[in-house]
């Protein structure tokens, strides 16, 4: 099957680790907690490891052994001033309008999230779908069916997609299903988790070098076995 689709992941995927935007979610998800669950600081910073690790996200975990009010919790955790921290990526949007296929963002954040991101890099006209957590049911990207219902969304089989992720705990599912995968400059603390080699189909170490991977990739489809 020839490929259709690119889908990207959001944050710390189509912009650098270390942009102070993840750092900036994560610290108020940790007054959030604090707040809500009456927490302590190192308290809540334990709790949200755990939830990683059994849950795939901090979100997962609440809504799994908590009761508490999760749009008011994604609201919350990402109400930043995005442009403080992001700009204009020219070189960004070249090797997006370099790549001959449809484009989707596919992120564990909200929507909204994701379009004030693509404005801030000013690349959101490269993008024809932005999927957040809402669209997929709150199910995050730990599980099959997340996958499951953003290629339902997209109208799209798995075999037809390549998915980029900075995150390596994301892609069994999305490779479960067919994908092509690529690796971004994934998290050192992310070593603890096994993932199988074979999940992981390229990895790379920044977005700018997807426009590459992809072009040889789809040689190699059009070329066949």
């Amino acid at each position: 099957m020839a490929f259709e689709f690119v889908i990207f992941d959001l944050d710390n995927t189509l912009y650098p680790r270390g942009s102070g935007v993840m750092e900036e979610i994560g610290h108020r998800i940790q007054v959030w907690i604090c707040d809500q669950l009456d927490l302590g600081w190192e308290e809540a910073t334990e709790l949200r490891y755990r939830y990683l690790r059994r849950h795939g996200t901090t979100m997962g975990g609440l809504m799994t052994e908590h009761n508490v009010d999760i749009d008011h919790y994604l609201t919350f955790v990402h109400d930043i001033p995005i442009e403080d921290y992001l700009e204009p990526n020219l070189a960004l949007a070249d090797m997006l309008a370099g790549i001959p296929l449809r484009k989707a963002v596919y992120t564990n954040a909200t929507s909204e999230h994701g379009r004030r991101v693509l404005e801030a890099l000013d690349v959101a006209d490269h993008f024809e779908r932005i999927i957040g957590i809402r669209e997929v049911g709150l199910c995050n990207k730990f599980n099959r069916e997340a996958y499951e219902r953003m290629l339902a969304l997209l109208d799209v089989g798995g075999e037809a997609c390549i998915m980029v992720e900075d995150s390596p705990r994301n892609l069994p599912p999305a490779k479960a299903l067919g994908m092509t995968t690529i690796l971004i400059d994934h998290d050192e603390g992310e070593r603890f988790i096994d993932v199988p080699e074979h999940c992981i189909d390229y990895a790379v170490d920044s977005v700018q070098e997807v426009g590459k991977v992809i072009e040889g990739s789809l040689k190699d489809d059009k070329n066949g076995p």
